[in-house]
């Protein structure tokens, strides 16, 4: 006999059968507590502590706290190798700032940064489509192009002095040889800054090309071939294409050659020690602590304006540059 059988015997007449019996409900295991800091853990953060911790503190030793260091200097009428100094608060700003040469060394600046910057990317772009070709001696002219920018500023600026130089150069002989007089690169202001600027871009276009390259040798061929089949020529293909796919590598350059160019230093001191007409902030900030004026609290104050400006431009092309950039 079947259970329900046994209940329909068992049960009144004119009831219904009752519902068979639910088994009882298995009772809830215990879970184990979740260990939080388990020996593994606690042993990958030693680890990483280990390996972190020695760099953490060079760069808050060498970096950070200099930079706070120098923020706190900006506040101070102070002479270098005075023992006192006066609190002067925003006083060395409000100088700058309302100052006359403020307008000329922001202009410099701006001026040194765009040219250099945007001369270096895109004669650096050409000359990486020059090299992408297979043509015989394109290794020779890859190490070539980049040599300059691996030498020495300081040897680099007296080479280019030496060509430079409208008495005795070898660019005043070539001129004479045509009939013509030498320009005074070095003693007028304009032309100092012109001078400064050709052979910062001549020492810094290695390194944009052999980025620039790298980033068309990483390109996909597939996507060329078939634009190619499609009828794009070169120049269509270039700027449909490769430019765009070229944008992460744009967007590295931007950053990179923009900070180089604010905080270049060594040919402008090589080649114009006075600042005739080449001081930019961060030469400024060099003349005015060591130079004849000896304003170290002012000279903290324009690198304090200096490193303001370069985290403001960072921040720009992180933000907004950067919605422009294709990384697929």
């Amino acid at each position: 006999m079947t259970t329900r059988q046994i209940h329909s015997s068992t049960a009144p007449a004119g009831m219904p059968d009752p519902a068979p019996p639910v088994p009882p409900a298995a009772a809830e295991q215990p879970q184990p507590e979740r260990r939080r800091w388990s020996g593994r853990s606690r042993k990958d953060f030693l680890v990483f502590l280990a390996m972190a911790l020695p760099n953490l503190v060079l760069i808050g030793t060498f970096t950070y706290w200099p930079l706070i260091n120098n923020i706190y200097y900006s506040t101070l009428d102070w002479t270098l190798g005075s023992a006192s100094a006066t609190v002067v608060g925003l006083q060395n700003y409000v100088i700058f700032f309302t100052g006359e040469d403020a307008p000329k060394v922001l202009g410099t600046t701006a001026i040194f940064t765009l040219v250099t910057v945007g001369g270096s990317m895109v004669l650096g772009l050409l000359v990486a489509l020059a090299l992408n070709s297979k043509v015989r001696g394109t290794t020779f002219a890859r190490s070539a192009v980049f040599a300059p920018y691996v030498l020495s500023g300081v040897g680099v600026g007296l080479v280019w002095l030496f060509i430079f130089d409208p008495g005795y150069g070898v660019l005043a002989w070539i001129l004479r040889g045509l009939g013509q007089q030498s320009p005074q690169w070095i003693n007028d202001p304009q032309l100092s800054l012109v001078m400064v600027i050709i052979v910062y871009i001549w020492k810094n276009l290695g390194y944009c090309a052999v980025v620039y390259l790298a980033g068309l040798q990483s390109l996909p061929r597939d996507v060329m071939e078939a634009a190619a089949l499609d009828g794009a020529n070169g120049v269509r293909r270039f700027l449909n294409i490769s430019l765009p796919l070229l944008s992460p590598t744009t967007f590295f350059l931007l950053i990179t050659t923009m900070l180089s160019s604010l905080q270049a230093f060594d040919l402008i001191r090589i080649m114009t020690p006075l600042g005739n007409g080449t001081s930019t902030l961060i030469y400024e900030a060099y003349l005015q602590a060591f130079g004849a004026y000896n304003r170290a609290g002012y000279s903290a104050a324009i690198s304090v304006i200096l490193f303001a400006i370069l985290l403001i431009m960072t921040v720009i092309q992180l933000r907004f540059v950067e919605r422009k950039v294709h990384y697929s």
